[in-house]
């Protein structure tokens, strides 16, 4: 691939500076480097950077355009690799961070390449053998209860730590999220906030929180082992249900009919065969961690909500500034869908 093919692979990234700055400050890098665009997310970028002598680094930087105030720290997220790390939990190991933002507009960072496989697709879930979708589920939950293992303290994670509830804290942010990313009026997104401000639970533990817990977010094995958890830019310390209520709201969706035009997913992953269902998966963390889940269906409700708030976010990015070729309408009619969802289950859980 040549240099100008990489540059049109990679918006947000000014290669001849970033690969000057990549091959100063990570050890045993060769130029020249080649930059790809890794997945199809719309929050942080992350792209695929291999030196001339086949080494593989991964690099994130926050989406370009506008971004919220706040929103898509890198040095924050780079901490708290760098603390996960050290306690050799399964994270990729970050390498180094760029604060200058004069040399690709925006902070980054650089960390290691982890082998495995993203079952992002039907395609790609069916690389694995159902034993091993299977596995992906189980080892999602224990990989789960490891994270919230973390000693907060001597990890340096502790700092996160604010006054009041996480579920406060959540509420208001999100809220705010809301008003400032809205493109239209939904008054059952508003409604809800009132519904789950009344209903949040006493906060009794505090763990790490990876605040986008999901399939998609993990690389596994041919086996279905989790090797890596990434994306960690929502993350902070809370009550650890928030992770396992929003790990069974994105395994609901992702298991969704094809014939539904609102979904978030194109594609009804969790469908296939050996993929367990969202109650099994409660269940086995139930074992694995002993915690007790009577404070669960909140924990869910808040999920689809805080996803419908993301979602559009995602949406408004677009909205302001379309980009030719795409088609993210699908995103904006999911928004809709998801407050509904985050309805039903509050209405379920008696709120």
């Amino acid at each position: 691939m040549s240099t100008e093919q990489a540059t049109a692979a990679a918006p947000g990234i000014d290669v001849p500076a970033v690969a000057g700055w990549v091959a100063e400050h990570v050890e045993t890098v060769e130029p020249p480097l080649v930059f790809a665009r890794i997945g199809e997310g719309q929050s942080n970028l992350t792209y695929r950077v291999r030196d001339a002598a086949g080494r593989v680094l991964v690099l994130r930087r926050p989406p370009t355009g506008e971004i919220l105030e706040s929103a898509h720290d890198m040095g924050r997220e780079y901490r708290v690799l760098t603390g996960l790390a050290s306690a050799e939990m399964p994270v990729p190991r970050p390498l180094a961070l760029c604060d200058d933002t004069t040399v690709t507009g925006a902070a980054f960072y650089v960390m290691e390449h982890v082998d495995g496989l993203v079952l992002s697709t039907v395609e790609a879930a069916e690389r694995v053998a159902p034993e091993a979708r299977a596995q992906a589920g189980r080892s999602l939950i224990e990989t789960l209860a490891k994270l919230q293992s973390t000693d907060l303290e001597a990890t340096g994670l502790a700092e996160m730590r604010r006054p009041g509830s996480y579920a406060s804290r959540q509420l208001r942010r999100w809220r705010r999220q809301w008003e400032a990313s809205r493109t239209r009026d939904v008054p059952l997104v508003d409604r809800l906030v009132e519904r789950l401000e009344a209903a949040a639970p006493e906060e009794t533990e505090v763990t790490v929180v990876h605040g986008d817990y999901h399939l998609l977010n993990t690389i596994v094995g041919a086996d279905g082992r989790v090797r890596a958890v990434v994306d960690w830019e929502l993350c902070t310390v809370g009550d650890p249900l928030a992770d396992l209520g929003l790990t069974v709201a994105y395994w609901n969706e992702l298991g969704k009919p094809a014939g539904e035009e609102r979904r978030l997913f194109r594609e009804p992953i969790t469908e296939l065969e050996g993929f367990v269902s969202s109650r099994e998966l409660a269940a086995g963390y139930e074992r694995v961690s002993g915690r007790d889940l009577s404070a669960l269906p909140f924990w869910v409700s808040f999920a689809y909500w805080k996803i419908a708030v993301i979602a559009e976010g995602v949406y408004r990015r677009w909205f302001d500034n379309p980009v030719s070729g795409t088609e993210p309408e699908h995103i904006g009619a999911a928004v809709e869908r998801l407050a509904e969802l985050a309805d039903r289950a509050a209405a379920e859980a008696s709120m």
